[in-house]
């Protein structure tokens, strides 16, 4: 197989699933922040926090469709271009991948019309119910998908048959491979941490026309107190993931790292340029003697470096570092502008403290950063292989030309180009214009829009049954 091929069908898969990401990992968070808004305003009757749900719940419709649209271009793809991986794999990603559609995404279509559509049509009780069971729904589609994703960052419970193709051998093995549990922690969290900085933004980015809008008031206040705990908590989780990292693939952990040799007490490289091919890190700022403390080992536990590992095995080392080193950089930076908030908050001067408001509007597209180069390391780290230690990439292509991959990659990027450039536009000027002045100005009939749906102008509440 041509190597050209092979990089152009992974560039394809790379562009899609970087779109694909950044819509479950906003409306994950922000279907839960949808329940947390519409149990507030029953529990209190507080219209602040109706008005703000009315204003998020079109976001997430519009967040939720594109996500959908993105993710199935993707499967059809595994068809396309990889039907050498989905013809030996099939037996064991197929059914994770079918339990994700019968489980979560029967869910969500099933609840979502309610949730969108059913604000004056059924009690509140049950329109509650339903936006309760759409953000059970979107967690649960992400376990299935992380499952699959780190079984094939780290296979277990399955055994290769005769015509080399797999078949699982105990499905709680498969399910719960030793990577997923610390994966699934990780990205929870990540999307908590998106969903609140773009709220956190949103809302900032109002109070810096309007410095007395209740809805945004407290929109910011709610989003601070989110970041500022789940920022710490995602440190937290990402060092236990790398934990899992080192257990279970040394060879990525010494890429993230640039660890180059293998060797106790190994140095903590700051900043610097990785040479894959000098097997060096130029201009680089270390620690030393700390490397192994922070991978939480003794400073006599030798470290695994790419050096143990044949060079046809190492990823691309200088693109593993430095996506690393920017999810950890930018988790740092939420961490400090959580602890700022959480100050200004306690000293209530948040509203009015004009840096601060600027420096969570300059924050919000953070979360999707992180989260994409968190899906880099993850991803280019283990390769060359698709499925780690049993199915290099480039046996998993399928067998078509450059032309081929070529001519789809290009519209796909035209075609993405047009729809989510459209979709990400209308997205931004539903937040530039706010939870209030959008109720205070409801669209006039006629539009397409069903009577009494959120999506639509504001009713009073939810009728009785």
């Amino acid at each position: 197989m041509d190597f050209d091929a092979i990089l152009l069908a992974r560039l394809q898969f790379a562009f899609t699933i970087a779109f694909h990401i950044i819509f479950p990992s906003f409306t994950i968070g922000l279907a839960s922040f949808l329940a947390v808004l519409e149990g507030l305003w029953l529990g209190t009757r507080r219209e602040v926090f109706r008005n703000l749900y009315l204003f998020w719940v079109k976001i997430f419709a519009l967040s939720f469709g594109m996500g959908v649209v993105s993710g199935v271009v993707m499967s059809y793809e595994l068809g396309t271009n990889w039907s050498e991986f989905s013809k030996m794999a099939a037996p064991v990603i197929g059914p994770l991948l079918a339990f994700e559609v019968l489980t979560a995404f029967f869910l969500e279509a099933s609840f979502l019309g309610v949730m969108l559509f059913g604000w004056k049509k059924v009690g509140p009780k049950l329109h509650f119910t339903a936006t309760v069971l759409v953000a059970i729904g979107t967690f649960i589609s992400a376990f299935w998908i992380l499952s699959a994703n780190s079984w094939m960052q780290h296979p277990t419970g399955y055994e290769m048959l005769a015509d080399g193709t797999l078949r699982a051998t105990d499905w709680m093995a498969v399910i719960f491979s030793p990577t997923f549990p610390s994966r699934l922690a990780h990205m929870s969290l990540a999307a908590f941490l998106t969903t609140s900085l773009v709220v956190g933004a949103a809302s900032a980015w109002q109070l810096l026309k309007d410095r007395t809008q209740p809805e945004s008031r407290m929109a910011l206040r709610m989003a601070v107190g989110m970041f500022a705990i789940v920022a710490p908590l995602q440190l937290v989780a990402g060092h236990y993931s790398g934990e899992t990292v080192r257990e279970h693939q040394p060879l990525k952990l010494a890429a993230i790292e640039a660890y180059w040799k293998t060797r106790a007490d190994q140095p903590q490289s700051l900043v610097g340029i990785p040479d894959r091919d000098a097997a060096k890190t130029h201009y680089e700022i270390e620690i030393p003697g700390i490397g192994n403390l922070i991978q939480g080992v003794s400073k006599d536990t030798v470290l695994q470096g790419l050096d143990s590992f044949p060079r046809e095995d190492w990823p691309v080392v200088g693109l593993v570092y430095w996506s690393f080193r920017i999810m950890v950089g930018l988790g740092l930076a939420m961490i400090a502008l959580g602890a700022w908030g959480v100050w200004l908050i306690w000293r209530r001067r948040v509203d009015d403290a004009g840096g601060f408001l600027w420096a969570t509007v300059a924050m919000g597209p953070t979360g999707f950063i992180a989260v994409i180069a968190g899906w880099i390391v993850a991803e280019v780290g283990r390769q060359p292989w698709t499925i780690y230690g049993v199915l290099r990439t480039a046996d998993s292509v399928s067998p078509v030309g450059v032309g081929q991959i070529s001519a789809s990659l290009l519209a796909f990027m035209i075609i993405y180009a047009i729809v989510f450039s459209a979709g990400g536009l209308y997205i931004l000027r539903l937040i530039a214009r706010g939870p209030a002045p959008a109720l205070a100005e409801p669209p006039p009939d006629g539009e397409g829009r069903a009577p009494g749906s959120p999506l639509a102008a504001a009713p009073a509440e939810p009728r009785e049954v």
